[in-house]
């Protein structure tokens, strides 16, 4: 019998009176993966829960379950599905099953539950029996065809706004006031305002919390829309609804009917000016209904306080033109002009599939100082949100700006040669001493306010015209994203690693904005693909990004070209159609992220016929004797030779168009082909595994040196790429990965020498074939190039070049997450050895590398099977490692051993395993 080299401690809890009055309950029942808070854009809805387990339970394995979908909540209640009744389904699944009752349609309400029966075993005995039921939940079916709207677009039936270079837009609102005649069951509001709204209903905020709504889209091709349960908001009576609009991204945001860039390809595109689309629909007590729609009869004006509102350029607030209460009943408007029926937009309205952005943190500032007549604040962290301002004493007339950088001169002006033409400046005009508006005044005169249609990504702020000098706690950043959960935390003994972790957390985030987005602070803002081919495997650790990268999976079905090209923004607000090999591939990856990590085969069962069609378009335009010639960006941003330099002029580090995307070729392939398994379309799956093959060996005769191991100018990305997508002859790989060290170890000094593309398989392929310590030397450098390096120079988030603080500001982001590359996802899988052996975590495998002399490292991923935990130390020779399988899962767990690692299957609970190192 072989040695066990390791020492399983079952973590037993079993303490009398902390036993829960249910050993398992069911835990976060969800459909579509959301609350139920908001209406869905299905009819047909899938169900998904997870279990909670009583810590000194293990083994905890469903057996069955039940799902009982009803019209009504004592139905549900008495287990009378009477929309839909799976019955006793013997399985253990319990991730995205499909409803399969009554059909139904748009604004059905339904109530569902399920219940289930588990085993587990616990300190004394094995194998026992449980039955659960989860809560009742609720769900409702949004608005699914167009014929269930009545309401027309409506806004101003003439351009009264300069359109621009950088386009200014006073905000329109718009305004309606109706009676309701008896008590109100329920009331649900529909809406969509583009290219940004906000609602009011009887002088109170409709979902107050939300903010740049609705989400971002091509708007040719589809058009968002909202919709809210709006009952408390009503009464009896009198009624009055207001709305306001600014330009978002329906007007560009900057225009010039002569401007291109990047030969010739237009840069910007113009849908129109804002408008509106609303219904809102009441039923009373009596179950009679009626609607009030948007149409000509409602008032509209432009002389509102916000005079100008762009995302690249700020806003201006002018309190001297508040309007008053006008989304209360029994407001003045004769001054108003009646609103004119506006041209719909191409796109076909949609029921918005992600949630609005949210503030979701809260930022003090750090420091504030006096830099000539201004003042500079501090917030201490490099954010994205807006500013919320306490004035005191401002007068009619008075104009207080805010200009908004990432970083300072060495003189402490802001630094903002690197926003290029983004203005980045709000600026609050005071009003009379009895205007009423959204603004909090007080008796000792404060003012408190912040914009409404714009963001900023920002450290410091300059701030001029105030009457009095500032406080601290007169300033507060606000912080947003789009609603999601934090669902990964990550701590090492390694401060390094935890400061740029921390980077990375903020600065994901601070780049989602209904799109994952390049950048939060200059005039770009867009959703470059490439920036997420790889990193959003790791973002998807952190944060639960399903919603949002399924729906950006549509932006770019929705871009691509009916030749089957793909654009490298998307949205395409840049009609960047470059045809590149390794941006668009995004497309694939993502697909795959949200298939591995969530369960969700739905992405690539959807976008299959467009990823194959972009697949075949590349094969047929750019694939000469089994090479795949077209590639535009390169190894993006790799460290140049000279400080001030943003791309490296020296042939010797660079690495050759087809060098690049012919692996790139092979490795979404390969996706293609085990996409085309899951399908069930043999043809395709056989075609793209011939594709590699062929490609394979027409790479290796080109590129390959045979002798040395070195593919073409031995870059550490020209070997990186071949080896991590399996190209390598199996002879030589050792070859060619000694290549990739000694150029890392001797030419770089164990430094990174890629740029966005070679870093996406940099840290895994080093830990893969051996070389973790060197992995974990280039994580934890403080010297340039390095993450370190950008921790140790201030950062707070990541930037867009490794010589950030040196380069010229022509392209130099303060907030990029693209040179993260495999990082976040080595933090997670490999230094916290998490990781999917199934989709969606239903088996697990835990296998920690503790590389080098990396004392301890944490981490905890909430899947949508429940949460996973590791958390290792040593102590000596001896390898201390406390793990967490969530209920009805299972693990292979990989215990470092001398030898290397044993390996156990384990099934849910807590263990502490003793091995050694």
């Amino acid at each position: 019998m072989r040695h066990i080299a390791f020492v399983i401690v079952f973590i037993n809890l079993l303490v009398v009176g902390t036993i829960q009055a249910q050993p398992v309950q069911i835990l976060q029942p969800t459909v579509e993966f959301q609350d139920g808070s908001q209406p869905l854009a299905t009819s047909q809805p899938r169900f998904s829960w997870k279990y909670d387990a009583a810590p000194q339970l293990q083994n905890v394995r469903q057996t069955s379950y039940q799902i009982i979908v009803a019209s009504t909540e004592e139905n549900a209640h008495h287990n009378n599905g009477d929309l839909w009744d799976s019955k006793t389904i013997f399985s253990d699944r319990m991730l995205l099953i499909p409803y399969e009752g009554k059909l139904l349609h748009s604004r059905d309400h339904a109530y569902w539950k399920v219940i289930a029966t588990l085993t587990y075993d616990n300190a004394t005995e094995k194998q026992l029996k449980t039955q659960v039921e989860s809560a009742i939940n609720y769900f409702e079916i949004s608005l699914l065809d167009a014929d269930d709207w009545y309401a027309q677009w409506i806004g101003f039936n003439f351009q009264d706004d300069s359109l621009v270079q950088k386009t200014r837009l006073a905000a329109r609102y718009l305004r309606k006031e109706f009676p309701l005649r008896d008590e109100i069951r329920e009331a649900r509001l529909y809406i969509s305002g583009l290219g940004q709204y906000s609602a009011y209903l009887n002088g109170k905020e409709v979902a107050p919390e939300e903010i740049l709504k609705p989400a971002l889209s091509d708007y040719h091709k589809r058009v968002y829309f909202n919709a809210y349960d709006v009952t408390p908001l009503l009464q009896k009576g009198d009624n009055a609804i207001g709305v306001m609009l600014a330009g978002g991204r329906y007007m560009t945001i900057r225009y010039d009917a002569n401007e291109t860039d990047w030969g010739g390809l237009s840069h910007a595109i113009h849908y129109g000016t804002p408008r509106l689309i609303l219904q809102l629909e009441v039923t009373y007590q009596d179950g009679t209904s009626e609607r009030i729609v948007s149409n000509e009869s409602w008032s509209i004006t432009n002389l509102g306080p916000i005079r100008t509102a762009n995302e690249f350029d700020g806003e201006t607030y002018d309190e001297r033109m508040d309007l008053g209460p006008w989304t209360t009943a029994g407001y003045s408007d004769y001054r108003w002009q009646r609103a004119s029926s506006a041209y719909p937009p191409e796109g076909k309205m949609m029921p918005q599939p992600n949630p609005n952005i949210c503030v979701q943190d809260t930022v003090t500032p750090r420091a504030l100082f006096r830099k000539g007549d201004s003042w500079i604040l501090d917030m201490g962290q490099n954010m994205v949100g807006y500013l919320e301002m306490s004035a005191v004493g401002l007068r009619e007339g008075d104009t207080v700006t805010l200009r908004f950088a990432e970083t300072l001169n060495p003189d402490s002006s802001l630094f903002t040669d690197n926003l290029r033409t983004a203005e980045a400046t709000d600026r609050l005009i005071g009003g009379p001493s009895d205007a009423h508006s959204k603004m909090e005044r007080y008796k000792d005169a404060v003012i408190t306010w912040h914009p409404t249609f714009v963001y900023h990504g920002f450290r410091y702020v300059e701030i001029t015209g105030l009457r009095t000098e500032p406080r601290l706690r007169d300033f507060r950043g606000l912080v947003f994203y789009d609603q999601m959960a934090t669902t990964g935390t990550f701590e090492t003994s390694d401060e390094i690693l935890n400061a740029v972790h921390r980077n990375a957390y903020w600065g994901i985030r601070g780049n989602y904005r209904s799109m994952p987005t390049d950048c939060p602070q200059r005039d770009e803002r867009m959703g470059w693909t490439g920036d997420r081919t790889t990193g959003n495997y790791g973002e998807s650790y952190i944060f639960g990004n399903q919603r949002l990268y399924s729906k950006w999976l549509t932006d770019i079905e929705d871009s691509q070209w009916a030749n089957g090209s793909l654009p490298d923004v998307c949205p395409a607000y840049w009609r960047r159609y470059t045809d590149n090999m390794t941006w668009p591939g995004a497309f694939i990856t993502v697909a795959d992220m949200l298939h591995t990590r969530y369960g969700d085969e739905q992405p690539f069962r959807v976008h299959y016929p467009a990823m194959k069609h972009w697949m075949m378009h590349m094969k047929q335009h750019y694939m000469v004797n089994g090479i795949m010639t077209r590639d535009c960006y390169g190894d993006w941003c790799m460290p140049p030779e000279s400080p001030e330099l943003v791309h490296s002029q020296d042939p010797s580090r660079i690495t050759r168009a087809a060098v690049i995307s012919t692996p790139f070729y092979c490795y979404l392939a390969g996706k293609m082909a085990q996409f085309a398994d899951l399908l069930g379309l043999p043809d395709d799956a056989t075609f793209f595994r011939s594709e590699i093959q062929t490609v394979t060996r027409a790479y290796n005769e080109q590129y390959l040196d045979m002798s040395t191991g070195r593919y073409d100018n031995n870059t550490v990305t020209a070997n990186i790429l071949p080896l991590a997508f399996g190209m390598v002859p199996k002879t030589i790989e050792d070859k060619v990965f000694s290549n990739i060290v000694d150029k890392t170890v001797n030419d770089c000094s164990g430094h990174v020498s890629t740029g966005v593309v070679g870093i996406q398989q940099l840290m895994r392929t080093l830990t893969e074939y051996g070389r973790g310590d060197l992995a974990l030397k280039i994580a934890t450098n403080d010297t340039y190039p390095s993450w370190g390096y950008m921790v140790r120079n201030g950062a707070t988030t990541i930037w867009e070049l490794w010589n950030g603080n040196t380069a010229e500001p022509s392209m130099n982001s303060g907030n990029h997450v693209m040179l993260l590359g495999d990082l976040i996802l080595w933090d997670y899988e490999y230094l916290g050895g998490i990781r999917a052996l199934e989709p969606g975590y239903r088996k697990i495998m835990l296998k920690p590398y503790p590389v080098g002399n990396l004392q301890s490292a944490r981490c905890t991923y909430e899947s949508v099977s429940g949460r996973i935990e590791s958390s290792w130390r040593r102590e000596g020779d001896t390898f201390l490692w406390d793990i967490v399988i969530p209920a009805n899962t299972e693990a292979d767990v990989y215990v470092p051993t001398k030898e290397g690692y044993e390996v156990q299957t384990f099934g849910s609970g807590r263990y502490q395993i003793i091995g050694h190192n």
